[in-house]
């Protein structure tokens, strides 16, 4: 184990995490709004927005995501789709996590007893506020832990983008072990700094299903 050089490459390794972090943000955003319009068109009473919806959800879960990102990297510019590197990871990614997170968000509603709308509508209620006031606010309960379980799978996924050089923490090992021939102790550093961001996304998630979850 050469520690010595574990501490020289550190810094660079930290420069790396911080972009790590800035696309996992990003494509979380991204998928969270994905997720919101797949999620509403799966469970809208128009069967063109169904159909929509579900072909979203299949194509995109049907489809690795690396596949997804050299398309939209490498074969974007022959349909006038010009991207740079981290922009492309960023929605490619995002658009890909959007998929599983529609399902996540329509079983979080659907979970919910149909008779609690049905009740709001006997109290005057309209269908949007009966959903906004009474059916999404227990469905908010429901889908913040598996959310958070899609997050952190975000979060590892965002090692795939290294593929079409973004220099974030596995471009970055990778680069380092080309120079240093050094393979275990780059890639142990670059597996501590994901666990690292993944333990504190651990605890924001079960800190904010806490919160939701107080009477």
């Amino acid at each position: 184990m050469d520690t010595d050089l574990i501490l020289k490459v550190t810094p660079f390794f930290l420069q790396a995490a911080v972009i790590t972090v800035e696309l996992s943000v990003l494509t979380v955003l991204i998928g969270l709004a994905c997720g919101a319009l797949g999620a509403a068109a799966r469970l809208s009473r128009h069967a063109a927005l169904r159909f929509l919806g579900a072909a979203y959800v299949s194509v995109i879960r049907g489809t690795p995501a690396l596949i997804q990102l050299f398309l939209l990297y490498f074969g974007g510019p022959q349909i006038g789709i010009q991207l740079d590197a981290f922009s492309a990871g960023v929605i490619g990614l995002g658009i890909n996590i959007g998929a599983y997170m529609t399902e996540t968000m329509r079983g979080a509603i659907v979970a919910v007893d149909h008779g609690q709308a049905e009740a709001a509508r006997t109290l005057g209620l309209s269908r949007a506020q009966a959903f906004r006031k009474v059916v999404l606010p227990q469905a908010l309960r429901l889908m913040i832990r598996p959310l958070g379980v899609n997050i952190n799978a975000q979060i590892k996924a965002t090692a795939l983008v290294s593929a079409i050089s973004v220099i974030e923490l596995t471009y970055t090992a990778q680069r380092y072990i080309g120079s240093t021939y050094k393979p275990f102790e780059m890639f142990l550093l670059a597996g501590v700094l994901y666990l690292a961001i993944i333990t504190v996304t651990g605890k924001v998630i079960a800190a904010l299903d806490r919160r939701v979850r107080l009477p």
